[in-house]
């Protein structure tokens, strides 16, 4: 049974025409084949190993709707999710500390839907201080529990104080805020802790550092934070780069960089340096198989590859990279399927009656149609007009038929980048009868 809340949060993105943040298990159509292995590598790393998934395919195959499918898996077993988009400008994979601080401000847990980094931290203090009173410190005893606190924290954080020792006294010196009731010292020690830069002198001073994180800390304050994050009760992060097919369009200096880097980040993964951490990234064949991607560093695409010669029905889960094959016509009718169903749990009974399977089909070949029959590129517009354009009518209007009433017209207005460059004109009316 779906709660009316998420049905609702479902169907709300689906009408603004993007992915929902939950619920897409409900709408996961064709992933089952990948479910066992990756539930398994997340096991892995909620028990302490570290993994490095690579998923190719085209534009509109459905890479980020698998990676936040993914992530919604990871927080039903306690992880931590961060989602971070390449990009040139905004956040260049050759400097890991920029990646870093996207991770930290799009930090969420399952009871954190968005910026989780402050709540992680103070259940770690908690945690901390609870474990201190355990062992017999009387909690009216400050002096002896700030004493005891701060030795525990040295000791959960010892490993990392050999790579990273700034982070370790940045923790101390959040807490010796909060505990003074210096808030203002306490979110800037915070926003330290997290890569933000242009911290104030002041704040950097009280808490012992000094300068802001560079690329080569970043690694270790990555480590810092996964110690965190297990000690306060979350097992493991999963961390998606997004659009990483972006390293094709930059310098070729920059991107020899940032494939470099995420060689290290392959390399440091393989040695178990950060156990507790799962990454993922995206991107296309091209950027896969082309000469201005990943083949330019011969050592990482020999880490990455994988077999795509056979049907992509015996293609294998369990490999370090694996293609989405995008929809097909049946995939895309079971997703229209689904979304009725769900959108009719909560509405009138007209729902099911009038866009039956029958109506489902005519308006999805329809959507191909409009996309030269390239079904893998459709699925985001369809949903889109089935639930704003169709449902939505359907629900309100006791006299309103679909096959009478609505012409389908997919304009320039309607598409994004990706759906724009796979119509070959700007605009195209399909009248429905």
């Amino acid at each position: 049974m779906v709660s009316e809340r998420r049905r609702r949060e479902v169907i709300d993105a689906l009408r603004r025409g993007t992915v929902p943040s939950v619920g897409l298990d409900l709408l996961a159509v064709g992933l089952d084949r990948f479910t066992p292995a990756l539930d398994a590598e997340l096991a892995v790393t909620t028990q302490g190993g570290s993994v490095f998934k690579a998923v190719r395919g085209e534009y509109g195959s459905g890479k980020t709707f698998f990676a936040r499918w993914l992530a919604e898996r990871a927080k039903q077993n306690g992880m931590a999710v961060a989602e971070v988009q390449i990009s040139e400008t905004e956040t260049p994979l050759h400097k890991l500390e920029t990646v870093y601080r996207r991770l930290c401000e799009g930090l969420t847990t399952a009871e954190f839907p968005s910026s989780a980094l402050r709540s992680i931290v103070d259940a770690w203090m908690f945690t901390l201080e609870e474990d201190v009173l355990a062992t017999g410190v009387s909690e009216t005893d400050t002096e002896a529990l700030d004493l005891a606190v701060d030795t525990l924290l040295e000791k959960r954080l010892a490993e990392v104080s050999r790579s990273a020792p700034t982070f370790a006294a940045a923790l101390r010196g959040y807490r010796a805020a909060v505990v003074a009731g210096n808030l203002a010292v306490a979110e800037g020690v915070l926003a330290w802790l997290g890569g933000q830069p242009h911290v104030s002198a002041s704040v950097k001073r009280v808490a012992g550092v000094r300068g802001d994180l560079d690329h080569f800390g970043a690694l270790g304050f990555l480590q810092g934070l996964l110690t965190v994050l297990r000690d306060s009760g979350h097992p493991g992060l999963l961390l998606v780069l997004d659009e990483i097919e972006t390293l094709q369009r930059v310098r070729s200096d920059i991107r020899d960089k940032a494939l470099n880097a995420l060689r290290q980040l392959v390399d440091e993964i393989d040695s178990g340096r950060f156990p507790g951490l799962y990454v993922l990234i995206t991107g296309t064949p091209a950027f896969f198989d082309g000469h201005q991607g990943l083949q330019r560093l011969p050592p990482l695409a020999s880490r990455l590859a994988a077999d795509f010669t056979t049907e992509p029905r015996f293609d294998n889960p369990r490999a370090v990279q694996i293609r989405l094959p995008g929809f097909t016509r049946d995939g895309l009718l079971e997703l229209g399927g689904r979304v009725r169903d769900l959108y009719g749990a909560g509405a009138s009974e007209r729902v099911a009656e009038v866009v039956d399977d029958g109506y489902v089909a005519l308006l999805a070949d329809g959507i191909a149609g409009s996309f030269g029959g390239k079904v893998g590129v459709a699925p985001r517009v369809f949903l889109k007009k089935l639930v704003g354009d169709v449902l939505d009518r359907v629900d309100q209007f006791a006299d309103f038929d679909p096959r009478i009433h609505y012409q389908l017209t997919v304009g320039a207005g309607d598409l994004n980048e990706i759906e724009r460059n796979a119509v070959s004109v700007d605009d195209i009316e399909l009248e429905l009868s």
